[in-house]
């Protein structure tokens, strides 16, 4: 966690991007893997860093695939990063922590994945090169 660290010293806010591939969600290792980066990445944090820390879920086997996770998918699995997050910083901490979807959000899905509780926002990526498309997961998240 030397460069989250690195970048919390300069004042900026970093973006831990966590994520499994798709033999360790079949395998039903999701949350012990998602853990395992989770405590590397946010280790030896003071609960005032720690909030200043975007955790990004991002599934491997998303990325670039054009699949993504269910809505449904998506929010048991933010909500178990954010029990995580509670579990080493405390609720009140968790709950203020922003914790972003990066599996190939569109804007098919955006506005479905936004709604859900525990997923406070995006990591845009090949969705955002094209403006109109990019425009219209904005617009899915206001």
């Amino acid at each position: 966690n030397q460069k989250v660290k690195a970048v919390l010293e300069i004042g900026m806010k970093p973006i831990l991007c966590i994520g499994e591939k798709l033999e360790e969600r079949e395998g039903g290792k999701t949350l012990e893997v998602l853990a395992t980066q989770i405590k590397g990445g946010l280790a030896d944090l003071s609960k005032e860093e720690a909030v200043k820390v975007i955790v990004a879920y991002e599934p491997v086997w998303a990325i670039g695939t054009g699949k993504t996770a269910t809505p449904e998918m998506a929010q048991e699995t933010h909500k178990e990063v954010r029990n995580v997050l509670a579990e080493m910083f405390g609720k009140e901490v968790a709950d203020k922590m922003i914790i972003q979807y990066g599996g190939s959000m569109k804007p098919e899905n955006a506005k479905d994945l936004l709604s859900q509780e525990d997923i406070d926002g995006g990591l845009v990526g090949g969705a955002s090169l094209k403006a109109d498309s990019f425009f219209e997961i904005i617009k899915a998240g206001n």
